[in-house]
């Protein structure tokens, strides 16, 4: 059986060559990274990133984050710009034009097309002399550091700057924008992370889907809302239609003797379970966990608890939480 172990030092070469290369990096930043985020915050259009090769995998990337976290970015392939998507680019908008060694021919149409229209230029490169660092407006230079591949050919330590060069770019500008969870979740709707990031009010039945009746019902019509609104449970409302109670199968099976003669009143429990609109599914689904509950109405955080829906665990598993 061949010998894995080099492997795994191969990995950890790798791993710890590019690691590395990340602590420069973080070390070289200076004033051009502010000079580059004034520019991304004055801009009034969108960020335009654009890069070829290995570099474009990344600028697909760093556009992806720049718009999920509040900046508006696109990105243009610079080859299928010099054949009319040029045309997506206004003056409004700054280019963030993606080459480590900076001479990529590709970019040159694209290049020549922000400094005609005197579009703002921020280049990421290893070289700030080369054709692309300068006709910047701002450089953001990548320390000229050996690949982790070893021949110095495969892009690996620069990709990996140049990604983490540009998440720092957006969070840099998320966190002047003070974007939070919520509005993240607004442009990532779909997936594990909008589902963590739902809100009860987002998930949970409401109208007249919810389940309520008063003190004063009989059992039977309120057997029948139970049945009607398939939750499993019925809410109980007094004086302003404030919820007081809440009728579940432990209550019908505590009262089976003689249950159609008696009133919501009489079989419900009091003081039940709720949450507010505004919290996130997450916490609805821990309280539900820690109380053993499949149900949990949901009211407003401030003022009287006038139900304004109900979320059961099932709204919660479909959207993967749980």
């Amino acid at each position: 059986m061949t010998d894995k172990t080099p492997f795994i030092d191969t990995a950890r070469r790798v791993i710890r060559t590019e690691a590395d290369a990340l602590v420069v990096l973080a070390d070289s930043i200076d004033a051009s990274f502010r000079a580059a985020i004034d520019l991304l915050l004055n801009t009034s259009g969108r960020v335009i990133v654009t890069g070829i090769g290995k570099s474009g995998h990344i600028a697909r990337k760093v556009a992806a984050t720049l718009a999920s976290t509040g900046t508006p970015a696109q990105f243009v392939h610079p080859a299928e710009a010099s054949h009319g998507d040029l045309g997506m680019i206004t003056r409004n908008d700054v280019v963030l034009a993606i080459s480590n060694g900076g001479e990529a021919p590709e970019l040159a149409n694209l290049i020549a097309f922000s400094r005609r229209f005197e579009i703002p230029l921020i280049g990421i490169t290893k070289a700030p002399n080369s054709s692309l660092g300068s006709q910047c407006d701002v450089v953001l230079q990548l320390p000229d550091l050996g690949e982790a591949c070893g021949t110095g050919v495969v892009p690996t330590t620069s990709t990996t700057m140049t990604l983490a060069l540009g998440d720092a770019l957006a969070v840099a500008l998320m966190e002047h924008r003070s974007f939070t969870a919520e509005h993240f979740r607004d442009f990532h709707p779909g997936g594990k992370l909008g589902a963590q990031l739902s809100r009860v009010g987002d998930l949970m039945h409401k109208g007249s889907a919810i389940p309520l009746v008063t003190l004063s019902t009989p059992m039977s019509d309120a057997l029948l809302e139970i049945s009607r609104k398939s939750l499993g449970v019925v809410g109980v409302t007094g004086d302003q239609g404030i919820l007081v109670g809440i009728i579940t199968d432990g209550d019908l099976r505590r009262h089976m003797d003689g249950l159609l003669g008696l009133t919501a009143a009489d079989v419900m429990t009091t003081s039940p379970t709720t949450i507010h609109t505004g919290a996130l599914a997450e916490e609805a689904v821990a309280l539900m966990n820690q109380r053993k509950i499949t149900c949990v109405f949901a009211v407003p955080a401030d003022g009287p608890a006038v139900p304004q829906g109900i979320l059961h665990i099932h709204d919660c598993l479909r959207v993967g939480l749980g």
